[in-house]
C-alpha cells in the first residue's frame, strides 16, 4: 500500500514548513502549494522534507483562484496517485484600522484566509475517499479575542471554525474529517513581521502573559495538525483546538 499525502498551502515557511517537514518524519509524502509573490524559497521546503527523508512537490499555487488550487490537487494525484489530507494554511496578515479599510482591504483578507480556506478543501475533497482528513488554520485574533487594527484578519479566522464545523457534517458520511487549528503567539515570519503583526520585540513582551513563558513554535503547531489527520484521531471532527501555551484560560493579573 502507497503510502499517505498531504495537500499544504503555504508550504513554503512557517507552520506550513514545519508541517511539511513533520509529515516527512512520519512517511507521509507532501504536495505543498506556495505564492509566488511571497519572499520565501520553496526549494527550502522542498530540500528539508527530502532531508527528512520525504516526498515533496512544490508548485505555485493562489488560494483566491479556483482553477490554481484545483491544478495543485490533480498535480498532486498525478505524481503521487492519491490523496488523504489537505490543510489550508495559506494566509494573508495585513494591519488596517477602520477608518482607513477600503472595501479592497477587506475583500482581499477575507478573499485569501477564508475564501482560500473553502477552495482548498472544495479542490482536494474531489479526490479524497474515507479516511481523508481536513484541517484549517484560524487564529486566537478572531477564533478568541478582538485584536485592534485588524478587524478584516480577525473577522476571516473566526469564520473559518464555522466553516469546519459544517464541513464535518457534511463530509462524515463520507469518512472524511475536518477540524480547525487556533494558533496563539506562534513564533514565525508572519508574526515577526513588525509592520502587520507584534514583531521580534512585540512576541518577546507578549511571552511574559503567556503561561507556559514562551511564545510558540511553528513545530508545535505543525505536530498538532499532523496528529488531527492521521488515524490516531479517527473520531475527532467539527472541533476548534486552541494551541497558546495556556495564554486564553490564564485568570488576569
Amino acid at each position: 500500500m502507497s503510502r499517505p499525502v498531504a495537500l499544504i498551502t503555504g508550504a513554503a515557511s512557517g507552520i506550513g514548513q514545519a508541517l511539511a517537514v513533520a509529515y516527512a518524519t512520519h512517511g507521509v509524502r507532501v504536495a505543498g502549494g506556495y505564492f509566488p509573490g511571497d519572499p520565501h524559497d520553496p526549494a527550502r521546503t522542498r530540500h528539508l522534507v527530502e532531508e527528512a527523508g520525504g516526498e515533496c512537490l512544490m508548485l505555485p499555487t493562489d488560494v483566491t483562484d479556483s482553477a490554481s488550487l484545483d491544478a495543485l490537487a490533480a498535480a498532486a494525484m498525478e505524481r503521487f496517485g492519491r490523496l488523504d489530507y489537505a490543510v489550508a494554511n495559506a494566509g494573508l496578515l495585513r494591519r488596517a484600522p477602520l477608518l482607513e479599510m477600503s472595501d479592497e482591504r477587506w475583500n482581499e483578507m477575507l478573499d485569501v484566509d477564508l475564501g482560500g480556506v473553502m477552495r482548498t478543501f472544495r479542490s482536494a475533497v474531489r479526490h479524497m475517499g474515507e479516511g481523508g482528513a481536513l484541517v484549517a488554520i484560524s487564529s486566537i485574533a478572531g477564533g478568541v479575542y478582538g485584536w485592534q487594527e485588524h478587524a478584516h484578519y480577525a473577522a476571516a479566522k473566526a469564520g473559518v471554525p464555522g466553516l469546519c464545523r459544517s464541513l464535518a457534517v457534511e463530509l462524515a458520511p463520507r469518512g472524511i474529517r475536518c477540524n480547525a487549528v487556533i494558533p496563539g503567539l506562534i513564533e514565525t515570519p508572519q508574526s515577526l513581521d513588525a509592520k502587520n503583526s507584534l514583531g521580534p520585540e512585540g512576541l518577546a513582551k507578549a511571552a511574559a502573559a503567556i503561561p507556559l513563558g514562551r511564545v510558540g513554535r511553528a513545530s508545535e503547531v505543525a505536530d498538532l495538525v499532523r496528529y488531527l489527520t492521521s488515524p490516531q484521531a479517527s473520531y475527532i471532527t467539527g472541533q476548534s483546538i486552541i494551541i497558546d501555551g495556556g495564554l486564553t484560560v490564564r485568570w488576569p493579573d
